[in-house]
């Protein structure tokens, strides 16, 4: 059996109770992974007087693969967002959401099975900003002004949405190499490009180019954003895997994980030539901080698409099984899987890790 190593990063708030519960589902499996544990966020401010100290990055440079919990981000701090930073500073491009259905989950909808896959570096989250009355602000208004036909207000803020075609033809690329390992039928690329001529335009364009060297593999088809939104929520069925660029990516991947039961069953990965970082798509939850509550199972599905990457398909889909069951059986379930969040069966998230835990070592 294959060796790994893996940075884990325990996060803050609810994080580091969701994160070690993942941690002890994965190793449940018997995968033979060393976890490297570092820190970022508050406790790293307050420890080192740094957010993001460089031995988080050279930990998942060395690894190439991360597990993290849910991080806070001060307000001030010069982080926008941590995970955003760590995205960036490893150019981690791509964003892989699964948002799939598991029966005993409370939803409006039924047998969902979506993939978002977002852009994580271009677009307005390229965090290209000018505050407003600002003296480079102004200049750039003016500037603007003078290149355009169109007329910026001068009391304005300004956010710049670079798309590039290389960005563009990767992001589309892993789609549909993703599309073609998951065994899945269809890409859909998301865009604005009838109004957006030039960014969402050229999206579009790379798009297409890309999709022919998939004919015959896989099926291509673009919607717009707006539109998108309104089938999603009409017939998600009939939709697959989704490629979007960032800020689209961000919303439609919420939406999706609504059609499911909410973020509390939504993993993601992020993932790029030069590591993968894995963790839940909700925030850490500070009011819940400690008090073993809130349900793991986001956290454990994000270590279901690690062992994915890690090529351990076969315990990736134990585990999975494992979470699924005990989701569908609702004994050994946190308040969110009830049908009332005030019944007093629920059990707490360290009991219901357990529960998984029980269902991996009798499926091995």
């Amino acid at each position: 059996m294959a060796k790994y190593k893996v940075t884990f990063i325990p996060g803050d708030g609810i994080g580091p109770e969701v994160a070690n519960s993942a941690r002890r589902c994965i190793k449940a499996t018997g995968v033979d992974i060393e976890f490297e544990e570092v820190i970022a966020g508050p406790e790293a401010l307050e420890k080192t007087g740094e957010l993001l100290p460089k031995l988080v990055l050279d930990s998942i440079t060395k690894n190439k693969t991360a597990i993290k919990g849910p991080i806070t981000t001060p307000v001030g701090s010069g982080f926008r967002s941590i995970n955003v930073a760590l995205r960036k500073s490893l150019d981690l491009y791509a964003c892989v959401r699964p948002c799939k259905s598991y029966p005993g989950v409370r939803s409006r909808y039924q047998n969902i099975d979506l993939v978002v896959v977002r852009e994580n570096t271009e677009d307005l989250y390229a965090g290209i900003e000018f505050e407003v009355n600002q003296k480079s602000t102004r200049e750039l208004i003016e500037k603007i002004n003078a290149l355009s036909k169109s007329v910026i207000r001068q009391d304005s803020g300004l956010s710049i949405k670079p798309m590039s075609i290389s960005g563009t033809e990767r992001i589309v690329k892993f789609a549909f190499e993703y599309a073609l390992a998951h065994k899945r039928r269809k890409v859909t690329a998301v865009h604005k490009a009838n109004i957006m001529k030039h960014t969402d335009g050229l999206f579009l364009k790379v798009a297409r180019e890309v999709a022919l060297k998939y004919e015959n593999k896989v099926e291509f088809e673009d919607r717009i954003v707006d539109n998108m939104c309104m089938q999603l929520v009409q017939k998600p069925e009939i939709y697959d895997v989704l490629v979007l660029p960032n800020l689209y990516g961000d919303i439609i991947s919420d939406l999706c994980a609504g059609l499911v039961g909410g973020l509390g069953v939504a993993p993601g990965a992020n993932i790029g030539e030069r590591g993968a970082l894995f963790e839940a798509t909700h925030g850490s939850a500070p009011k819940y901080k400690g008090k073993n509550k809130v349900s793991p199972v986001a956290m454990i599905l994000s270590g279901v698409l690690m062992l994915e990457h890690l090529k351990e398909e076969k315990l990736a889909r134990i585990l999975e099984q494992a979470v699924a069951e005990v989701i569908k059986e609702g004994k050994f379930v946190t308040y969110d899987f009830k049908e009332s969040r005030d019944d007093p069966t629920a059990v707490g998230t360290k009991e219901m890790t357990d529960a998984i835990i029980k269902k991996v070592k009798e499926k091995l």
